[in-house]
Formats: structure tokens, sequence, C-alpha cells
């Protein structure tokens, strides 16, 4: 069975990337916990929610799985201003380098999809609007900013990881679509136990340490509701335009308005509504049956004072195995057709 000396011996092969000395040496080795083989960390670096993080990350598993661990789980804190100091570290200096993703003449439209509560499909409207703008020509990126309940990779079939390239991240791709997420940062789908404040440190580098290239559209799957997570992506954009995901239900509706009243409190524009999980169509009888109700989405629009764009059906994906994707539609699917008119009226709307 592994012993804490182990692991501490193994972890003396890892530096800490700006004190460039042993994580053991600086005292970044907060916690060792082992039970059956299953090792969890707390590890402080000098700079947290960086592109050198996620390389450290991975240094860090590959090693202790190789000195026998079956997983390895991971949380981030970050060394105190007299830690590093002691470790012959500079204070931070304002990062001097290309122009951010976030500056006001970067061209790139934001498109926030939001909701007020889980379980209404964000994600999917999220993924299945961005690979639709995709095969319309669009040059498209998807950050999946909803840290605790990050899906987006899984939902798109993605297994690969985005490479690092000294301090800059490139994201995946897969049909179009740039791809970054909290899930590429994590171990195993382990639970997301960072703080708030490194959380946001964490969405500042995903548009600022990530390569993007050129974008037309960038779209941000958002968590539910108006947590700290959502504040923190509303302030840090300059513009952004959002549309409100519901379901036909009268509470999914009402917390919905919250998430629209964020938006407009933070001077974002509501592109509109997208009422999913509308109805479900019967393939035998082509009978629809409203399971959730019917209205939501329509008093949803009236209180916002916008437009419905689209009603998405119950329904699934035809799987491909040799192109697995659980949530993306193909173009010529009937549910497919309806994400292909919304974001034909996203571009009408947006004019690009």
């Amino acid at each position: 069975m592994l012993t804490e000396e182990q692991i501490r011996e193994a972890l003396e092969k890892i530096q800490d990337p700006d004190l460039h000395k042993s994580i053991v040496e600086t005292g970044g080795v907060r916690e060792i916990k082992i039970k059956e083989d299953n090792v969890s960390l707390k590890i402080a670096l000098a700079k947290t929610g960086t592109a050198e993080q996620m390389q450290v990350q991975q240094n860090i598993v590959q090693i202790v799985k190789e000195a026998g661990a079956e997983s390895v789980g991971l949380r981030f804190d970050t060394l105190s201003d007299e830690e590093v100091r002691e470790m012959g570290g500079a204070e931070d200096e304002e990062e001097e380098g290309k122009p951010s993703l976030l500056s006001e003449n970067n061209p790139v439209e934001f498109i926030a999809v939001t909701s007020g509560k889980g379980g209404v499909g964000k994600s999917t409207v999220s993924v299945n609007i961005a690979t639709s703008l995709a095969k319309a020509g669009k040059r498209v990126g998807i950050i999946d900013a909803d840290i605790y309940g990050f899906s987006v990779p899984d939902m798109m079939g993605i297994e690969d990881r985005p490479t690092v390239q000294g301090e800059t991240i490139y994201p995946v791709e897969r049909f179009g679509v740039k791809v970054i997420s909290m899930g590429f940062f994590v171990e195993d789908n382990a639970p997301v136990v960072w703080r708030g404040p490194m959380l946001g440190k964490m969405l500042n580098n995903f548009f600022n340490e990530v390569e993007w290239g050129d974008l037309d559209y960038l779209i941000l799957d958002l968590p539910p509701g108006t947590g700290d997570v959502a504040l923190d992506v509303h302030t840090m954009l300059p513009e952004c335009k959002e549309l409100v995901v519901t379901t036909p239900h009268a509470t999914a509706a009402f917390v919905a308005a919250r998430a629209g009243a964020m938006a407009i409190k933070t001077n974002h524009q509501i592109l509109g509504v997208i009422e999913n999980m509308a109805y479900f169509e019967s393939k035998k009888t082509g009978e629809l049956e409203y399971i959730f109700g019917q209205g939501g989405g329509d008093r949803l629009t009236e209180e916002l004072k916008t437009e419905m764009f689209g009603r998405i059906p119950l329904g699934q994906p035809d799987m491909e195995k040799e192109d697995f994707a659980p949530s993306v539609y193909e173009s010529d699917h009937p549910i497919g057709e309806i994400y292909n008119d919304i974001t034909s009226r996203i571009m009408e709307k947006i004019g690009k």
C-alpha cells in the first residue's frame, strides 16, 4: 500500500513553475490523504489559474499514478505572499502580451446562454448553437463556464485535452468549434472544490491565456442562476448578448426571469428566449404531448420584453458509434433543423 512518504518523495520531482523549486521545498504540499490507493492532494502554488497550473496538474497525476495510485484527486491553493517572498519569488507584475479577447476593439460576438435553474437543457442548447454556427461557416468557440456542472466535453464526445505551450493554452476543436472547459482541468470527473476567487482567476484565463485565434462568435455556457461565477462572467465581458433557456413549466420560467434581470442590470442585451423540452412528439402517431405544460416560455418572453427564438422538443440525437457525440444533432435531424433556424435568427439579429 502507498505511504505518505512515497507520495512526498514522488512530488519532489514537481517544480512550482514560478518559483522553480520543488513543491515539497516550497511547502506547497498542503495535504496528502490515502484511502485504498486512492490519493487526494492539496497543492499550493505561487500562482493559480494559469496554463502552467494545468501542466503541473497533469504531471502530478502522472507521477503519483506511476508511484502506484489508482486515482488522484487534486485541490489547488495559493501560497501566501510571505511564502512566495521567502522562496525568492517576485511580486506580481502586470502581464504584457497579445490583446485580450476582452478588449473593446475585439470584433468577436459574445453570446451567453443562461437559465434560472439547472436541468433545463442549457448546455445542450449551447453546444448545438455553437456547432450549428460552425456549420454555417462561422468561426466559433465555446467556454464551458458552468464551473461546477461542466458537461460540454462529454456532450460533444471530446476525449482529448488542450495542449499547453509556454504560457498559452490551445483549445480542443471538434465539429469546427474550439472548446475550453473546467472539465479539462480535473481528473476522473472529480468534483470542483476550488474557492470562489480561484474560479474567477480560471475564468479570466479562459479569456486571456487561451489561443482562440480569430473568432466570429464565442458561446458561453453559464452556470444556472445568479451566483458568483455567473456574476464574474457578466462583469468580465465588455459587451454580451444573452439567450435565456427555460422549459414550459411555470417555475422554470419564474426563476429564469431572475437570470434575465441579471443580464439587464449588467447592461447585456437579451437576444431572446428558447423554450426547451417544449413538447414530445410521438414517432408512431405524430401526436404532441406537453409533458411540462405550456406557456412558461411565452410568459418569460413577455416579462423580459424580448422574443421567442425557438421551441425545442424532447428528443435525442442519432448515436453514431464512429463519431460519438451524445448531444449534438445533425443538420438534417428534425431538432437539428430547429437549431439551424435559431442560429439563422441569431445571425440575422446580430447582423454578422
